[in-house]
């Protein structure tokens, strides 16, 4: 079967609150919980089609709010991004975001819950892993008994680098936040008599950023550690000894696989050398050989090396797939983008994950892409039926969420925040005070959802989506391409058993009395000899599953009408 894997960030899914304000706290705008994440919700998405769902903001990473009750340290404000931070300043390692519970006391509890909730439910659970970077203080207060120290307290922090440091450091130079007054006000309103923050020698931040004075669009809350990469050297690695945050980290991933989590996504894994991920991966797997890593990776260069020496199940496919899928939806380029997709990634296909949002992208409502949820159906076919890799959707896409407004530290830029308390509308809508019926939808909004539940079940029932093999036709087709000004794009499925033919139409023209060749090539392939018979044929916008009583005969060409932004899927048996 298909993964298809739900993003869900905890902190938005299950908030109801009705009225939020710029900048608010957790407890004047609401905040999500596991618990909201109830057995109502579950089974909505298990009938949407979900396999896999990936919970976002889980490792407790630096929060504006007070725990000290609970024995969590309070964090500066002044390095944490937004009231609510980012879920990829981790803090600890160890333990989940007190944030995230109804008593924070139990908190690992609560999320526990969650993961047997979700496994009775029939799906698989993802989590972050951050490996790059942490929170600029971190200190774990949930470590278990056999890790003995946190990040960072053993350095000599008069050296810039050291193979036996967990961190890299700028000696003598003092770390300069930006924005300083704005920054040292905002103290003033999370918490009386702050003590402001203080990093001497400043260490290097996340992404990179070899400077003491960090600009805003930096990692700035974020310091990068060390896996034994001399920065000043050339890049050389030093791996006479394990560097200790191999270790440290292979603990970490120890710890969450043993609490049952399928699979990890793995934040910028390319920050980090492949030869840790050739040594942490085998010996994850050894232990949990049904853990599934998936690379967050913008390199295609990198591609092959991450899945054959670094041992990742998938990786993003982001560079090809997502960034020329948004071209063609934008009007910026034609469908001969798709074709040099797969001749690109090649067959690394099957091994990609992909997808038109996630957390880091902007919505497609949003005005900032298609302004359209709608114009997204023919690519979200395609990212279902073209390869046999995953295929990911954030939660409220499906409803066409668009991300209108600023919410604090994030602004205005199409995205639903993840440093704020925040709430995301036409998810609210679908969530109904926790029933997960859809009730309070508009038409349009549950149409849409529809739509996407009936690509996603399409592919579950098929196998040959997750296993078959692929065949471009429009090489085959030039006056196809002339007639739809390349907003056309067809090809076919198949295994042993079935075929399926798809044509997309990115474009707002309806087509008419188009003809279609299947080469003689492809029916070799195929191993067709004469006649195939379509058993089963969805059209989205999906309108359900229509009859199918017509065959498909070799030798002749192939005549369809193809409507606005739609996608036709005509799955054949294969006459024998």
């Amino acid at each position: 079967m298909k993964y298809v894997i739900y993003q869900l960030f905890v902190r938005l899914f299950g908030n109801s609150s009705a009225n939020v304000r710029i900048n608010g706290t957790g407890e004047e705008n609401g905040c999500g919980r596991f618990s909201g994440i109830n057995n109502k919700a579950l089974k909505s998405l298990k009938d949407l089609g979900i396999s896999h769902i990936w919970y976002t903001g889980i490792i407790e990473h630096a929060v504006a709010a007070d725990y000290s009750r609970y024995g969590v340290f309070n964090d500066y404000p002044e390095i944490v991004k937004g009231r609510a931070g980012s879920p990829y300043a981790i803090k600890d390692y160890y333990d989940v975001n007190p944030d995230l519970a109804d008593n924070p006391a139990n908190r690992m509890g609560e999320f526990e819950a969650l993961v047997r909730r979700t496994h009775n439910a029939g799906m698989k659970v993802i989590i972050d892993f951050v490996p790059n970077h942490l929170a600029r203080v971190y200190k774990s207060d949930s470590k278990p008994d056999a890790v003995t120290e946190d990040f960072g307290l053993r350095d000599r922090t008069d050296i810039s680098f050291s193979p036996l440091n967990d961190f890299y450091y700028l000696p003598g130079e003092e770390l300069k936040l930006p924005d300083e007054l704005y920054r040292k006000a905002a103290v003033n309103e999370y918490r009386e008599n702050p003590v402001l923050y203080r990093e001497f020698p400043a260490r290097v931040t996340g992404n990179d950023c070899f400077k003491a004075a960090p600009g805003v669009g930096d990692w700035y809350e974020t310091v990068k550690l060390n896996y034994g990469i001399d920065y000043h050297d050339g890049k050389k690695l030093h791996l006479e000894t394990i560097p200790p945050v191999w270790k440290k980290m292979e603990s970490v991933l120890l710890y969450w696989a043993g609490k049952n989590i399928d699979g990890f996504r793995v934040d910028m894994a390319e920050m980090v050398p492949l030869e840790f991920w050739e040594w942490v991966i085998p010996a994850i797997k050894k232990k949990y050989p049904g853990v599934i890593f998936i690379a967050e990776i913008y390199q295609p260069a990198l591609y092959r090396d991450f899945i054959e020496r670094g041992g990742f199940d998938y990786l993003y496919d982001k560079m090809d797939f997502y960034d020329n899928v948004r071209s063609i939806i934008e009007n910026r380029a034609d469908t001969g983008a798709v074709t040099r997709v797969w001749q690109e990634v090649g067959e690394l296909e099957k091994y990609m994950v992909r997808f038109l949002e996630n957390h880091d992208e902007q919505r497609i409502a949003s005005k900032y892409f298609a302004g359209d949820p709608w114009k997204a159906i023919p690519g979200m076919v395609l990212a279902a039926t073209m390869n046999c890799g995953p295929l990911l959707i954030y939660s409220g896409q499906e409803v066409g969420e668009a991300a209108e407004g600023c919410s604090g530290f994030s602004g205005d830029d199409g995205r639903t925040t993840i440093f704020d308390y925040w709430i995301v509308p036409n998810h609210q809508r679908w969530m109904n005070h926790g029933e997960f019926d859809g009730s309070l939808l508009t038409a349009d909004m549950m149409e849409l959802r529809n739509n996407y539940a009936g690509i996603f079940r399409m592919c579950n029932e098929h196998k040959l989506f997750s296993t078959g093999a692929f065949y471009d036709l429009m090489w085959v087709n030039n006056d196809l391409k002339r007639h739809s000004a390349g907003k056309i794009y067809t090809y076919l499925r198949f295994d042993h058993d079935n075929i399926a033919l798809i044509i997309l139409n990115f474009g707002n023209m309806h087509l008419q009395g188009l003809h279609l060749r299947i080469p003689c090539d492809a029916w070799d392939s195929m191993q067709v000899r004469d006649t195939v018979k379509v058993i089963k044929k969805y059209i989205f916008p999906y309108r359900g599953l229509l009859s199918a009583e017509t065959s498909v005969e070799r030798g002749k060409t192939f005549v369809f009408d193809a409507p606005p932004l739609s996608a036709a899927v005509w799955v054949l048996n294969k006459d024998r």
